[in-house]
């Protein structure tokens, strides 16, 4: 793990449902290529690029369903009324924000240094709030898979270091357009005929 590759395994550690991927409700266990073959490659990126325009639920015949609301790991939190069946990238910074707000911030507050390791729409909630994103922007922005990223702030929380990356920048531009390609349709293979040799 991160804590034991920098010597501080001793670090706590807390985790919350509140860090989640964002829930892609009736698509979720679907393959990203295959959802676009069957809805179209459109329709994909509005579902998951759109910022308040979410997928079809996940109704309770869904075959993961039982899996995900009865996961152990949900026992407490969230409330079946919290439990989402979809989210768009809106409600999915509706779902982050409160734990950056009142857990992580007064963290900071005390001067302490904080790792969050998330997923892509968790952390796009991030830093939508930090840099004041506007809605329209945040649905471009790729976050890369794996590499991490930092931002100093000041007193005030505003950000003096903005989203610098810990990485080569061919590697960081390489892994943002692996995560921008998602939910593309796979090219069908050409047919290549045989010619007879002249």
């Amino acid at each position: 793990t991160v804590l034991n590759e920098i010597g501080q395994p001793e670090l706590p550690v807390e985790k919350t449902w509140r860090l989640n991927e964002r829930h892609y409700g009736g698509l979720t266990g679907l393959n990203k290529a295959e959802t676009a073959e069957k809805h179209g490659e459109d329709q994909v990126q509005i579902w998951r690029r759109s910022f308040d325009i979410p997928p079809p639920p996940m109704e309770s015949d869904h075959p993961y369903y039982e899996e995900i609301t009865k996961d152990e790991r949900y026992a407490n939190e969230p409330t079946p009324e919290e439990f989402p069946k979809f989210e768009s990238l809106k409600l999915t910074i509706e779902r982050t924000l409160p734990y950056w707000n009142n857990v992580i911030v007064p963290q900071i507050k005390e001067g302490k240094r904080i790792l969050i390791a998330a997923h892509g729409n968790s952390l796009r909630g991030v830093v939508k709030h930090l840099d004041n994103i506007s809605d329209e922007d945040i649905m471009a922005l790729n976050l890369p898979t794996g590499i991490p990223f930092v931002y100093e702030l000041d007193e005030e929380l505003k950000p003096i270091v903005s989203m610098q990356f810990f990485g080569d920048e061919e590697t960081v531009k390489k892994a943002i357009a692996s995560v921008a390609a998602q939910g593309k349709a796979k090219a069908e293979p050409k047919e290549v005929e045989d010619k007879p040799a002249e």
